[in-house]
């Protein structure tokens, strides 16, 4: 059955009740609020952020979230967590294998942040089913998604709906974190699925072409070149041949070695890309 035969699931974990939640939080959170000021951390309280994707990028991104206070999560993914996740996925723990990768994620940011309310939506992200899984708006979107039709079409739906939006990446096949960089999707290089993502938007849906060009959309990405495994070495998923999983180049890091140091590090400069812009609105406001 597919994610459309049926309504997707979603569900709200609800922030437990605690008449020790104010101390709580002055001790958990103070570190924000000496860094980004007393304003951006009542904004990041406020502020509402989904992340698409929960895998070896988003799951990252989720947990730097939640240890920056932000109020509400909404986490989209319809996948578990799998034992080929582990070196790169901050929910693939013994006791967590089997389980939705949004019920994993959202079970660790209760224990973070009791006061933090998550959304989970056990669904794939698809462009038939935008409005109603982000159609009440956010104050950022964060895009670990790994298909290129999806991204393609999730960045032109933010775009014309006015949505902030950071997009990130390919995060397989590198090893090199400080290679991690953040600019107009127009501009990255040494990217693979950026690179297909940015055609496709321009033949798709008219985004601008030329040397000067600007999408006006951030990217997470880094300018390391790829280091392609040989294909004996790849790990097959869904039944893939080898020669073609050496040549994926996706968030999934299917076919591609992979290192948290790098997944996680894309995860996070999505994260603090949002928070610092969460924060500059309300200083400025």
């Amino acid at each position: 059955m597919s994610s459309h035969d049926a309504a997707p699931i979603t569900s709200d974990l609800t922030p437990s009740p605690s008449s020790q939640l104010d101390v709580d939080r002055a001790r958990r959170f103070g570190g924000i609020a000496r860094l980004y000021g007393a304003p951006a951390l009542a904004a990041f309280e406020r502020a509402h952020v989904a992340v698409i994707g929960i895998g070896g990028v988003g799951s990252w991104t989720a947990e730097a979230l939640a240890r920056s206070a932000v109020g509400t999560l909404t986490l989209v993914d319809l996948d578990n967590v799998a034992e080929s996740n582990t070196n790169r996925q901050i929910h693939a723990l013994d006791g967590n294998y089997g389980k939705p990768k949004v019920d994993a994620m959202a079970e660790r940011i209760a224990l973070i942040d009791p006061a933090c309310r998550v959304h989970r939506i056990e669904d794939f992200a698809e462009p038939d089913n935008f409005d109603a899984l982000l159609g009440g708006g956010f104050d950022y979107v964060i895009d670990a998604i790994d298909s290129v039709r999806t991204k393609v079409a999730l960045i032109a739906w933010c775009v014309a709906k006015g949505q902030p939006l950071v997009t990130v990446g390919g995060a397989g096949g590198q090893l090199d974190p400080t290679r991690i960089r953040i600019d107009d999707l127009a501009l990255t290089i040494q990217d693979p699925l950026l690179s297909k993502v940015r055609a496709q938007l321009r033949k798709q849906h008219g985004f601008p072409r030329g040397p000067k060009a600007r999408f006006k959309v951030s990217a997470v990405y880094s300018d390391e070149p790829l280091i392609y495994p040989e294909a004996a070495a790849c790990d097959l998923e869904d039944g893939a041949e080898p020669s073609t999983a050496a040549h994926v180049a996706g968030l999934n890091c299917a076919g591609f070695g992979s290192s948290v140091c790098v997944t996680a590090s894309f995860g996070f400069a999505a994260a603090a890309h949002a928070l610092r812009a969460i924060a500059t609105r309300a200083v400025a406001a």
